[in-house]
This record gives structure tokens, sequence and C-alpha cells, in this order.
């Protein structure tokens, strides 16, 4: 089934479940923006990747922080359902700015339990590793759209997260993302400790022969 959205294209991947602060400035996003508000609906922020909108996330306004008396915005967003475009106009007939119908994805949380014992296990280790455990608490309850913008994923990695429809498959994304990238980070970290200890003085003892 599809369904109708105002687009809001950007080059950035919101997950569901995260709250994204949008500055709106820009005349068609005024408009936008001031329309969800008051017909209270939602929008769409399709994720601009490679030139091209194919997967969002469907966004509701939580809150107007500010208004600014050239009618920019300051507001939250709350990222709600996955979609995937069918069509995109832009702009829309007698509107400023994009729309188009999008289907939403299914998302199946059907997660083992050692397979996300490994996802933890292993992100545990990446925070070790960076130094940064001790900042960050991991819930057992964690899900992986939870941690996607927090375990060092690129704008496209991010987004081919965001279009699997299986708890267990982007589970399984990101273990091999962590099990590649931490051996790499380990090795940065020890380049990092020796140019740290090649830069001190170091008494030596004279050897006696």
């Amino acid at each position: 089934m599809k369904n109708y959205l105002p687009l809001f294209p950007l080059n950035l991947v919101a997950f569901p479940g995260e709250h994204v602060n949008l500055h709106i400035f820009e005349d068609r996003y005024k408009q936008l923006i001031s329309e969800c508000l008051e017909n209270s609906q939602p929008f769409g922020i399709p994720a601009y990747v490679k030139n091209e909108v194919g997967y969002g996330t469907e966004m509701f306004v939580n809150q107007m922080v500010k208004k600014y008396k050239d009618g920019t915005m300051d507001v939250v967003t709350h990222a709600t359902r996955v979609f995937k475009v069918a069509n995109f106009f832009n702009p829309i007939a007698d509107k400023l700015y994009a729309g188009g119908n999008v289907s939403f994805l299914d998302n199946v949380y059907d997660d083992t339990s050692n397979t996300k014992g490994r996802m933890i296990e292993l992100l545990k280790e990446l925070y070790e590793t960076i130094n940064v455990v001790k900042s960050v608490e991991i819930a057992e309850n964690i899900a992986t759209f939870d941690i996607g913008h927090k375990i060092g994923l690129s704008l496209l990695q991010e987004y081919q997260l965001l279009q699997l429809e299986r708890e267990s498959a982007r589970q399984v994304f990101i273990i091999n993302h962590l099990q590649h990238a931490i051996p790499i980070l380990k090795e940065v970290e020890r380049t990092k400790e020796r140019i740290r200890m090649n830069g001190h003085f170091k008494h030596l003892d004279p050897l006696d022969f």
C-alpha cells in the first residue's frame, strides 16, 4: 500500500526512534513544517545518497523550539517508520516543497540471544578500544537502530542498514562492520602509543662490557 508524504530530502539517515533537531530556513521547508504542525501530519526525510532519493524515514514534529521573525524555525522531530520512495515530485502541485508516494517497510524484531550477545560484546570492545566505555551505557535491550550512528558507519553504510527489514540481518551487518573496524582501530591506538613513547626522553643505563 502506498502512502503520500511531503518530502524533505537531506544528506543524512534518520533511524527509527531517534530525535533529529532541524534548523528550517528555506521557504519551501518553512511551508512544509508549518503545514505539518498545523495539521499534525508527518513528513518524510529521504536520505539523499548517490544523487538519488530511494529510502527514508517518516518524521513527526515534536516541538517548535524557536520561531524567528523571518519565519526561520528550530524544531525537534521524531523518526518513526522506514519507507521506500515509489515516486518523487519536486515540487508537488501548488506547493514549494517536494512530495511523493511511499511504501513502508516491515520492521521485524527477530533477534536471537547469541547474535545480539555477540553484537553487544563487540560494541563494548569498540568503546574500550577508543576509550569511551566509561561514558557509554549499553542496555541489554539495545537495538541496532539505537547504535546506528555510534559505531563509525559511513553515510552509505547507514543507508544500507536502514534498508534492512529484519533485526537479525541488521545485527549481522553491525557485527561484520565491527569485526572489520576494531582491529584497524586497535592498530591506530598502538601506533599513537608508539608515537607518544618515541617523543619522550629516555634514560638508558650505559652497558658495562
